[in-house]
């Protein structure tokens, strides 16, 4: 059984009278690439905050490392490293000079051959100072001071936001790089869905503070289902099909959003609901984030855990 890196029980937090975050169980082991998804103000940083112990839950708990994340050491924060979105650094500083003053909080970690080898991937001069740099290359920066001391377990807060194609693409080949490291954890949070889906191996979705979904990023994509109904007469006013997430009528077409939903009881609904005929919509990640997160005219909600 692979070790756990990151866990969360019961993890609370409570800004005046409304929940942020609540009841956040979640854990990640080593060696995994989680996607962390949800729509604006749904909990990610906030979780993230609480995680890296900038924040102090209403209740709760989270390890990192094995280590409470109220009361991480140096030596746990060594092994640890973080991109924040917006990728605030001391403007003043020239990339040389931003790599002299991070390197003694990683005494005996800091890879300086790696990282002289992201700069020159980047392709960037050490020379150049942070306020000359345009936000995508202050992205590529901190990926590069994050990964330099290699660390265990990589998390980053919409690291992607406001990049342009091209630099995404690098940034996240440069993800990739770490990743290819054995043993390596990363937690990732984007509202790029396609991004996503490109690096990670697990997703974890946050909906209105409360965990949604966390399963592998391939059961996620063969769970979430949409399938639409033709009718000759009018359409059942009671929908009634197994694993049922929201609907929508069209005329004389039915819209439904599925989970976990086999071929066999769709064919079976369509067939007692005296349907012309059905087809399975092709949808992608974001299709399905959207979908899986919109409001709801069901209460019930679904998650699971990869086998």
């Amino acid at each position: 059984m692979s070790e756990i890196v990151l866990e969360t029980k019961g993890l609370t937090k409570y800004f005046s009278k409304k929940a942020a975050l609540e009841n956040f169980d979640l854990k990640i082991p080593q060696g995994c690439i989680c996607g962390f998804i949800g729509r604006n103000g749904a909990g990610k940083t906030t979780a993230i905050k609480l995680l890296l112990g900038f924040l102090e839950p209403t209740a709760g708990s989270s390890l990192l490392l094995g280590c409470d994340s109220m009361s991480l050491t140096p030596e746990i924060r060594q092994r640890i490293g973080y991109v924040t979105e917006g990728h605030r650094l001391f403007r003043g500083m020239s990339i040389s000079q931003l790599e002299k003053f991070q390197k003694p909080f990683f005494k005996g970690k800091w890879d300086d051959k790696f990282f002289a080898e992201m700069i020159e991937y980047f392709d960037l001069s050490k020379k150049q100072k942070i306020k000359h740099l345009s936000n995508g290359q202050r992205a590529q920066v901190s990926l590069a001071l994050a990964l330099a001391p290699h660390p265990e377990l990589l998390i980053m807060d919409d690291p992607t936001l406001g990049l342009d194609p091209a630099i995404r693409r690098q940034f996240l080949q440069g993800i990739i790089r770490l990743i290819m490291q054995e043993g390596r954890t990363v937690l990732f949070s984007s509202h790029i869905l396609s991004d996503v889906e490109r690096v990670s191996n697990r997703i974890v979705v946050l909906d209105k503070g409360r965990l949604r979904a966390n399963c592998s990023i391939d059961k996620f994509r063969e769970s979430v289902r949409k399938a639409r109904f033709a009718f000759k007469e009018a359409i059942p006013q009671n929908i009634e099909i197994e694993g049922l997430l929201n609907y929508r009528v069209l005329g004389k077409e039915l819209e439904v959003v599925l989970v976990e939903t086999s071929d066999e009881k769709i064919k079976e609904w369509a067939n007692t609901a005296k349907a012309e005929n059905y087809e399975i919509i092709p949808m992608n990640l974001e299709d399905q984030f959207i979908e899986f997160t919109e409001p709801k005219r069901r209460e019930k909600q679904f998650q699971w855990e990869a086998k």
